[in-house]
């Protein structure tokens, strides 16, 4: 049976996470949401989210952030490191990113989310 569970990862100061959440529910879907910054999404579930996304880890990371900034910049890391990385630093996660059974999309721009629903 297919999970058709929409779980939302959502930063509600950012304009394109609110403006994505408010897409979903105009298209009658109440999403599960996960306000990543107070409740940080693990390692595991951080590798789930990027297959399911078909991306690399590092494709995910928000580069213009202070963290990544002082800590990461000009370095080359593995994948587990970036995974490792984006679950110290929540706030490297890119936003907003919502997951609907095996799939995954970047609401950037909101429209996106249109292909999962």
């Amino acid at each position: 049976m297919p999970d058709n569970t929409v779980t939302i990862y959502h930063n509600p100061r950012c304009s394109k996470s609110r403006n994505t959440l408010a897409l979903l529910q105009q298209n009658g879907i109440e999403p599960t949401i996960v306000e990543y910054l107070k409740q940080p999404p693990d390692r595991a579930a951080l590798k789930s989210i990027v297959k399911k996304l078909g991306v690399e880890p590092e494709q995910i990371v928000r580069k213009g952030e202070d963290a990544y900034k002082q800590a990461y910049a000009g370095k080359t890391l593995s994948g587990d490191q970036w995974l490792d990385a984006l679950a110290t630093h929540p706030i490297l996660i890119e936003r907003p990113i919502v997951v609907k059974g095996n799939r995954a999309v970047i609401g950037r721009p909101p429209e996106n989310v249109l292909d999962l629903i």
